[in-house]
């Protein structure tokens, strides 16, 4: 065999292993051209190219994240100290350059202050208070509640903090005094309540001349407020002073929702809860009045241990 043939038989052979690979390109037994070759050496460096691109992508989503959160808690750290009111001075806000005498302290004291002073008198002149609101009269009041100012008497049981007053129970006394209770029906915490109201009532009746009566008693005092603005907090505080009591309910919204029928604003009008109703809310308490009185030999104790509030 000549160099040549030789040459030649040896790029056959390898044609005839190559021809045996699957390659990607290749569909039937015919040699493969040059562009074949080609094109299946590019494939790999197509592959790691988009594989890197996706790396690209990760990296840079990363990198926008973690800038994100970086700006985020850099401006929660820079805004973390200005808490509370505009108009109230922080106790950082003056310098704390060393000054020679606490006259610079004053200066600022006084320059905040009359700012203060300026932009509440500011406020105040945009106000307009109505001056045509006025007390109203007591008859045409009377006139136009009578129901609840019959419930209600005008004068209560001395020696005693909380309005409170003996009213006749004309109902059967083994009757459930609660059973028509609209306040009930609304809470299931109510019911419990109730439920145990209705075991000691027999118990806490006075008897007199044949007539059965029971102590009523209102408030001592009454948490205003408009929401969110505290009265939650005030009303907590008070709770932990052992002699104040209040309604077995937080918050029953009888003077503003109730007693016109209006459970929950988007619900429209129901039942209105009669002031009987709200008055035995405090029936707990009442009791615990009552028994403070009959334990008290001149039923007029000077000091009183329980006072109602709402």
């Amino acid at each position: 065999m000549t160099q040549m043939d030789y040459k030649y038989s040896l790029l056959g052979s390898m044609a005839d292993d190559y021809r045996k690979r699957p390659l990607l390109l290749q569909v039937d037994d015919t040699p493969m051209n040059l562009f074949a070759v080609l094109e299946v050496k590019r494939e790999p460096p197509q592959r790691w190219g988009a594989l890197s691109g996706f790396r690209r992508i990760r990296i840079y989503s990363f990198l926008f994240g973690l800038a994100v959160m970086f700006f985020i808690t850099a401006s929660y750290i820079l805004t973390g100290d200005k808490k509370g009111l505009l108009l109230t001075p922080s106790p950082y806000h003056f310098s704390v350059l060393v000054s020679p005498g606490p006259l610079t302290f004053n200066l600022s004291v006084v320059k905040d202050d009359a700012h203060i002073r300026e932009v509440v008198r500011s406020i105040a002149s945009k106000v307009e208070l109505g001056s045509s609101r006025h007390l109203p009269d007591l008859k045409a009041l009377v006139n136009s509640e009578p129901h609840l100012f019959s419930v209600i008497p005008r004068k209560f049981l001395t020696g005693i903090k909380n309005p409170c007053w003996y009213e006749e129970y004309s109902g059967n006394v083994s009757s459930d005094p609660y059973r028509t209770n609209l306040y009930a029906h609304y809470s299931k915490r109510f019911r419990t309540v109730f439920q145990h109201l209705r075991s000691t009532f027999r118990e806490h009746l006075i008897h007199r001349d044949g007539k059965a009566y029971r102590m009523r008693c209102l408030p001592y005092f009454y948490i205003i407020g408009q929401p969110k603005c505290g009265t939650t907090d005030l009303y907590d505080r008070l709770r932990l002073h052992p002699d104040v009591k209040f309604t077995t309910f937080k918050e029953p919204h009888w003077w503003t929702r109730k007693r016109f029928g209006i459970i929950r604003l988007s619900e429209g009008f129901h039942d209105r809860y009669p002031v009987e109703d709200y008055l035995d809310l405090f029936d707990q308490a009442a009791y615990q009045i009552q028994g403070n009185l009959s334990a008290n030999v001149s039923a007029s104790p000077s000091q009183p241990n329980v006072i109602i509030g709402k």
